[in-house]
Protein backbone atom coordinates (compact mmCIF):
# COMPACT_ATOMS: atom_id res chain seq x y z
CA UNK A 1 0.00 0.00 0.00
CA UNK A 2 1.00 3.05 -1.08
CA UNK A 3 1.43 6.59 1.21
CA UNK A 4 -1.38 8.21 -0.83
CA UNK A 5 -3.45 5.17 -1.19
CA UNK A 6 -3.08 4.88 2.70
CA UNK A 7 -3.84 8.71 2.53
CA UNK A 8 -7.23 8.22 0.75
CA UNK A 9 -8.04 5.48 2.80
CA UNK A 10 -7.36 7.31 6.24
CA UNK A 11 -9.06 10.64 5.37
CA UNK A 12 -12.02 8.78 4.08
CA UNK A 13 -13.01 6.75 6.93
CA UNK A 14 -11.21 7.93 9.80
CA UNK A 15 -13.85 10.02 11.57
CA UNK A 16 -16.37 7.32 10.46
CA UNK A 17 -14.07 4.45 12.87
CA UNK A 18 -14.13 6.98 15.58
CA UNK A 19 -17.27 7.54 15.65
CA UNK A 20 -18.09 3.77 15.55
CA UNK A 21 -15.39 3.48 18.49
CA UNK A 22 -16.60 6.31 20.50
CA UNK A 23 -20.78 4.70 20.12
CA UNK A 24 -18.73 1.39 21.84
CA UNK A 25 -16.40 2.98 24.49
CA UNK A 26 -18.38 6.53 25.51
CA UNK A 27 -15.03 8.32 25.76
CA UNK A 28 -13.34 10.37 22.87
CA UNK A 29 -9.92 9.82 24.20
CA UNK A 30 -10.19 6.27 24.32
CA UNK A 31 -11.98 6.38 20.66
CA UNK A 32 -9.72 8.74 19.33
CA UNK A 33 -6.45 6.56 20.33
CA UNK A 34 -8.09 3.23 19.21
CA UNK A 35 -8.89 4.85 15.72
CA UNK A 36 -5.39 5.64 15.18
CA UNK A 37 -4.10 2.24 16.44
CA UNK A 38 -6.49 0.45 13.44
CA UNK A 39 -4.82 2.53 10.90
CA UNK A 40 -1.84 2.05 12.31
CA UNK A 41 -1.65 -1.44 12.30
CA UNK A 42 -3.04 -1.57 8.35
CA UNK A 43 -0.11 0.67 8.00
CA UNK A 44 2.71 -1.95 9.65
CA UNK A 45 0.79 -5.02 8.27
CA UNK A 46 0.92 -3.22 4.44
CA UNK A 47 -2.76 -4.66 4.30
CA UNK A 48 -3.38 -3.63 0.12
CA UNK A 49 -6.81 -2.44 0.83
CA UNK A 50 -9.71 -0.80 -1.54
CA UNK A 51 -11.15 2.21 0.49
CA UNK A 52 -14.96 1.09 -0.69
CA UNK A 53 -14.58 -2.60 -1.00
CA UNK A 54 -12.80 -3.72 2.55
CA UNK A 55 -14.31 -1.05 5.01
CA UNK A 56 -15.36 -3.88 6.92
CA UNK A 57 -12.10 -5.15 7.83
CA UNK A 58 -11.23 -1.64 9.33
CA UNK A 59 -14.35 -1.91 11.50
CA UNK A 60 -13.25 -5.44 12.55
CA UNK A 61 -9.69 -4.20 13.55
CA UNK A 62 -11.23 -1.10 15.36
CA UNK A 63 -13.97 -3.78 16.98
CA UNK A 64 -10.90 -6.51 18.18
CA UNK A 65 -8.65 -3.97 19.35
CA UNK A 66 -11.99 -1.86 21.38
CA UNK A 67 -12.49 -5.65 23.01
CA UNK A 68 -9.15 -5.96 24.40
CA UNK A 69 -9.02 -2.52 25.53
CA UNK A 70 -12.43 -3.13 27.50
CA UNK A 71 -10.73 -6.38 28.31
CA UNK A 72 -7.84 -4.63 30.02
CA UNK A 73 -9.51 -1.74 31.28
CA UNK A 74 -12.06 -3.61 33.01
CA UNK A 75 -9.08 -6.11 35.13
CA UNK A 76 -7.64 -3.11 36.32
CA UNK A 77 -10.49 -1.37 37.34
CA UNK A 78 -12.32 -4.66 39.35
CA UNK A 79 -8.35 -5.58 40.42
CA UNK A 80 -8.51 -1.78 42.20
CA UNK A 81 -11.96 -2.59 44.06
CA UNK A 82 -10.54 -5.96 45.38
CA UNK A 83 -7.85 -3.71 47.02
CA UNK A 84 -10.00 -2.98 50.41
CA UNK A 85 -8.81 -3.50 53.69
CA UNK A 86 -10.34 -3.46 56.94
CA UNK A 87 -9.23 -2.43 60.14
CA UNK A 88 -11.20 -2.82 63.08
CA UNK A 89 -10.66 -1.51 66.85
CA UNK A 90 -7.41 0.04 65.31
CA UNK A 91 -7.15 3.27 66.90
CA UNK A 92 -6.10 7.09 64.95
CA UNK A 93 -2.41 6.21 64.55
CA UNK A 94 -2.88 2.63 63.74
CA UNK A 95 -5.59 3.66 61.23
CA UNK A 96 -3.43 6.74 59.55
CA UNK A 97 -0.19 4.52 59.42
CA UNK A 98 -2.19 1.76 57.66
CA UNK A 99 -3.55 4.61 55.11
CA UNK A 100 -0.21 5.60 54.15
CA UNK A 101 0.93 2.03 53.46
CA UNK A 102 -2.14 1.52 51.59
CA UNK A 103 -1.60 4.36 49.32
CA UNK A 104 1.90 3.48 49.29
CA UNK A 105 1.06 -0.22 47.98
CA UNK A 106 -1.58 1.12 45.35
CA UNK A 107 0.99 3.09 43.77
CA UNK A 108 4.00 0.76 43.37
CA UNK A 109 1.10 -1.51 41.77
CA UNK A 110 0.50 0.87 39.37
CA UNK A 111 3.85 1.47 38.69
CA UNK A 112 4.65 -1.97 38.44
CA UNK A 113 4.91 -3.58 34.76
CA UNK A 114 1.92 -4.73 33.46
CA UNK A 115 3.08 -8.54 33.39
CA UNK A 116 4.76 -8.30 36.80
CA UNK A 117 0.86 -6.77 38.27
CA UNK A 118 -0.72 -9.45 36.07
CA UNK A 119 1.05 -12.34 37.83
CA UNK A 120 1.19 -11.15 41.43
CA UNK A 121 -2.62 -10.76 41.32
CA UNK A 122 -3.54 -13.51 39.92
CA UNK A 123 -1.57 -15.06 42.71
CA UNK A 124 -2.57 -13.03 45.74
CA UNK A 125 -6.22 -12.17 44.63
CA UNK A 126 -7.51 -14.97 42.77
CA UNK A 127 -5.09 -17.46 44.31
CA UNK A 128 -3.64 -19.01 41.73
CA UNK A 129 -0.89 -21.64 41.67
CA UNK A 130 1.98 -20.69 39.24
CA UNK A 131 1.17 -23.88 37.12
CA UNK A 132 -2.53 -22.42 36.75
CA UNK A 133 -1.12 -18.56 35.90
CA UNK A 134 1.02 -20.08 33.23
CA UNK A 135 -1.60 -22.44 31.97
CA UNK A 136 -3.75 -19.35 31.75
CA UNK A 137 -0.98 -17.07 30.14
CA UNK A 138 0.60 -19.23 28.00
CA UNK A 139 3.74 -19.28 29.64
CA UNK A 140 6.04 -21.21 31.46
CA UNK A 141 6.18 -22.35 35.03
CA UNK A 142 9.67 -20.38 35.25
CA UNK A 143 8.75 -17.07 33.95
CA UNK A 144 5.49 -16.80 35.87
CA UNK A 145 8.18 -17.46 38.73
CA UNK A 146 10.79 -14.62 37.49
CA UNK A 147 7.80 -12.04 37.21
CA UNK A 148 6.70 -12.86 40.50
CA UNK A 149 9.91 -12.99 42.22
CA UNK A 150 10.44 -9.27 40.08
CA UNK A 151 7.08 -8.24 41.42
CA UNK A 152 7.68 -9.40 45.05
CA UNK A 153 11.16 -7.24 44.92
CA UNK A 154 10.26 -4.63 43.85
CA UNK A 155 7.31 -4.36 46.63
CA UNK A 156 9.82 -5.70 49.27
CA UNK A 157 12.05 -2.25 48.39
CA UNK A 158 9.12 0.11 47.77
CA UNK A 159 7.52 -1.41 50.87
CA UNK A 160 10.12 -1.20 53.13
CA UNK A 161 9.94 1.00 56.17
CA UNK A 162 12.38 4.03 56.40
CA UNK A 163 14.46 3.96 59.31
CA UNK A 164 14.84 7.01 60.96
CA UNK A 165 18.25 8.69 60.90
Amino acid sequence: MTREEFKVLFDTHFDAIRRYLYFRSGDTTVSTDLAQDTFLKIWEKQFSLDSVRDVGLLYKIAGDLFVSHYRRDRLSRGIMKELSFDLEGAGPEEDLHFKELQDKYEKVLARMPEKHRIVFLMSRMEGLKYQEIASRLSLSVKAIEKRMTAALSLLRKELKPHEKE
